[in-house]
């Protein structure tokens, strides 16, 4: 533009004055003119203000504002950011549902976006394996229907709706309760949400073995003497319960102790909320207070007892369903065994009618012999049907006694 200008202005020193005005006011009319275009421009791009919103007859200028930001983060991105919608537990037990989007709860938890995956709701099917990951500020939780947030001042629940959500809630509402505390949680609010947690996992667990348990008993009392088809199927679905039990329980177990056996992870979780780090190589806590220090050693062998706690719950509960699983297939293997029995009399039975019907056959031939209407002057005598109806009965009872004979012999029947 500076090179256009400059020649045109080289161009007005060879004109006459007359001309020269003349050029020189469209000039400068040209100038404004590409200075408006340029302002308008740059109105079009920023984001409107409050007042030109009200200017437009807007009735609510904010909110306005706030969908404008959202559709250009939207168009810029070209992506939908998801938004959650939680209950926020704060250190006094109160509980708020809210919405919270993506970027909101990375910014607030200090997490990174793939952290958020072991905890998304939009990923339940994929992340059906128990985890606790533990981050510099937060706890993500995923155990089961239950995924949350714990953070030191406040849990994030996903999916409240859910029984292992609901559940979870009832037990850590009373925990946070003063009353119930005498003043205050005897442990830091993260590791009371860790505790009722696993508490109401186990819990559940326990609860479903407690269902299924006396169910399976009556069935292993029993079968194999009453084979029906009700009884069958409970006894199928009864199995299918174990089985799932057993995984779950056994999936819960795993994360235990893989947590047990890596004190780097349960140091994290000690020194969340305080001013202390941990020494690389050595594991071991620096903290600028001693008495932080102290508090997260005792911390952290309270951890260590309560994840042993639920440990040994958690392997009770496995044990038990793996025996009851056990029991089940052994009576599904004596429930086979009895149904092949039962087959291999029925086929002794089938094959006795079998050899019955192929010597009164032999006997049917030969009436069939004697009644086609010829002549063969065997029935000019007097004696003669009951001689061959006698014959004929003992022909077969002979050949059957034979048949049966051979059979047993070779072990057939």
């Amino acid at each position: 533009m500076d090179i256009c200008c400059s020649s045109s202005i080289l161009q007005l020193h060879h004109q006459t004055p007359l001309i020269l005005y003349r050029n020189l006011a469209k000039y400068r009319i040209f100038k404004s003119t590409l200075r408006d275009t340029n302002k308008t421009k740059l109105n079009c791009l920023t984001k409107p203000t409050e007042n030109d919103l009200k200017d437009e007859g807007v009735e609510n200028p904010k909110s306005s504002l706030v969908s404008v930001s959202d559709s250009s983060s939207l168009v810029t991105t070209g992506i939908r950011e998801p938004v959650y919608e939680v209950i926020e537990v704060n250190l006094e037990g109160v509980v708020a549902r809210r919405k919270i989007n993506r970027r909101q709860l990375l910014k607030s938890s200090g997490l990174r976006p793939r952290d958020i995956r072991s905890v998304d709701p939009s990923l339940w099917l994929t992340n059906s394996m128990p985890s606790l990951l533990v981050r510099e500020h937060a706890l993500l939780l995923n155990l089961g229907s239950l995924r949350a947030i714990a953070m030191t001042e406040r849990v994030l629940i996903f999916g409240y709706n859910r029984r292992g959500g609901k559940a979870f809630l009832d037990l850590l509402l009373p925990r946070l309760n003063p009353k119930n505390t005498n003043g205050g949680p005897s442990m830091p609010f993260e590791l009371e949400v860790v505790e009722a947690a696993l508490l109401s996992r186990v819990q559940r667990l326990e609860q479903r073995l407690m269902d299924v348990d006396p169910r399976v008993i009556a069935l292993l009392e029993v079968l194999p003497n009453r084979l029906t088809a009700d009884v069958l199927e409970e006894l199928r679905l009864s199995k299918q319960t174990l089985v799932e039990l057993g995984s779950r329980a056994g999936a819960l177990k795993q994360m235990l102790l893989d947590l047990l056996e890596d004190p780097h992870e349960i140091r994290r979780m000690c020194i969340m909320g305080r001013n202390c780090t941990i020494r690389k190589g050595s594991d071991d806590m620096e903290c600028s207070v001693s008495m932080e220090k102290q508090i997260a050693e005792e911390e952290e062998e309270e951890i260590e007892m309560l994840l042993e706690n639920y440990l040994q719950r958690c392997e009770s509960c496995h044990g038990q369903a793996e025996r009851l699983l056990d029991s089940a297939r052994e009576m599904e293997d004596s429930i086979a065994v009895n149904l092949s029995s039962r087959r291999l009399e029925v086929s002794r039975v089938e094959l006795l009618l079998q050899v019955g019907a192929f010597c009164v056959a032999v006997g049917a031939l030969i009436a069939g012999i004697f009644g086609m209407n010829l002549r063969s002057y065997i029935e000019e005598h007097v004696f003669a049907f009951w001689l061959t109806t006698s014959g004929i009965i003992v022909g077969a009872v002979a050949a059957f006694f034979l048949m049966y004979t051979y059979l047993r012999a070779r072990r057939i029947l």
